[in-house]
C-alpha cells in the first residue's frame, strides 16, 4: 500500500489510474481505525479497482471545548490495518497541507437544512467543517464512489445533499453500522469510556431498539420517545436528543410517513455516543399515509 502526505504526488498517482480506466473509491476517515472503518474499505474494495483511504483529523469539525487535541492519532497501526484489508493508497495530509492559509480565513462549505438540528444543533458548525473537508477530498481524489458509515446518519445525509447540490459525479454508498457483540455501535470515541461506562453503554442501543419496536407496534411517537428518554436517563445517560425523522431527515409527519429514522445522542460522563435505527410505523386502515 502506498502512503502519501502531499497533494501533488496524490494527483499524479490518481491521474495515472484514471488514464488507465480504473474506478476509484474513496473512504474518508479521521484514523484510529476499527472494524467499522474497515467495513467501509471492504465495501469500497468490492466496488472499485483502486481504494483510497484518507486519514485526517479535521480541526474545522471540532467545536470549542471538544476533543481535537485528545483525539487519538494512530497512523502506524492504521496503516497496517488498511494494508491488511487491501487498501491501495493512504492519503494522510497535515493540517497545513489542506488548509495552507490557516483556519480563520479558510473557505467553508455550508449545507443548509439537513445540517440543522440533531448533531448540528448540539455541535454548531460541525457539519460545515465536515462538508468543507469532504469537498476538498472529493476535489483532490475525484473518486467515482465514496463510502460512508450509516452510524453517522446525519453526516451521510449532509454528504448526499452536498453531492446532489454541487453536482459531484460521485456515487455515495452508505454502509450499515458495525456493532460490538453487545450491540454498541463501534466508534473511535468508545475508547474514552471507562470500564463501568463501557458496561453500561450497550443499554443505549437496547433502548433505541425498544423504542423502535414500540413504534412498530403502534405506540404513539411522542409517548414512545418520552418513555425511551426516561429509561435512558434512569439508566445513567444524559440525553442530548432522541428524535424520529422522515426520509432525507425531513421532519417526521405521521400523516405522511410510514418509514423513518430514529436517531439519538447521549452522554456517559464526558463521552458522547450516537446511534440510529430505521423505523416502520403501522399504517392505519383507511389512512392516507403514503411512503416517501
Amino acid at each position: 500500500m502506498q502512503t502519501l502526505h502531499d497533494i501533488a504526488p496524490l494527483r499524479e498517482t490518481l491521474q495515472a489510474h484514471r488514464m488507465a480506466g480504473r474506478r476509484i473509491a474513496l473512504v474518508p476517515t479521521m484514523g484510529n481505525l476499527h472494524a467499522g472503518h474497515l467495513a467501509l474499505v471492504e465495501r469500497a474494495r468490492g466496488l472499485a479497482d483502486v481504494v483510497v483511504a484518507t486519514l485526517f483529523v479535521n480541526p474545522l469539525q471540532f467545536g470549542a471545548g471538544e476533543d481535537f487535541g485528545q483525539y487519538p492519532r494512530t497512523l502506524e497501526s492504521d496503516r497496517d490495518k488498511l494494508a491488511a484489508h487491501d487498501c491501495d493508497l493512504l492519503f494522510a495530509p497535515g493540517v497545513e497541507t489542506l488548509y495552507p492559509g490557516g483556519l480563520e480565513t479558510q473557505t467553508q462549505v455550508h449545507v443548509p437544512d439537513v445540517s440543522e438540528g440533531l448533531c448540528g444543533g448540539s455541535r454548531l458548525g460541525h457539519f460545515d467543517g465536515v462538508a468543507t473537508v469532504v469537498s476538498l477530498l472529493f476535489h483532490l481524489v475525484q473518486p467515482d464512489i465514496a463510502c460512508f458509515g450509516e452510524k453517522d446518519f446525519q453526516q451521510l445525509a449532509v454528504i448526499r445533499k452536498l453531492v446532489a447540490d454541487l453536482h459531484f459525479p460521485i456515487e455515495i454508498v452508505g454502509v450499515p453500522t458495525v456493532r460490538a457483540e453487545d450491540g454498541l455501535a463501534l466508534s473511535s470515541r468508545n475508547g474514552y469510556l471507562g470500564a463501568d461506562d463501557r458496561a453500561l453503554a450497550p443499554a443505549f442501543h437496547r433502548e433505541l431498539s425498544r423504542c423502535r419496536d414500540a413504534l412498530a407496534s403502534g405506540r404513539a411517537p411522542d409517548a414512545a420517545l418520552s418513555e425511551a428518554r426516561q429509561a435512558l436517563q434512569a439508566s445513567g445517560f444524559r440525553v442530548d436528543y432522541l428524535e424520529i425523522r422522515g426520509p432525507a431527515l425531513a421532519p417526521f409527519d405521521i400523516a405522511r410517513h410510514a418509514e423513518g429514522r430514529l436517531l439519538g445522542a447521549v452522554y456517559l460522563g464526558s463521552t458522547r455516543l450516537i446511534d440510529n435505527l430505521a423505523v416502520s410505523l403501522p399504517r392505519p386502515a383507511g389512512s392516507g399515509i403514503r411512503h416517501g
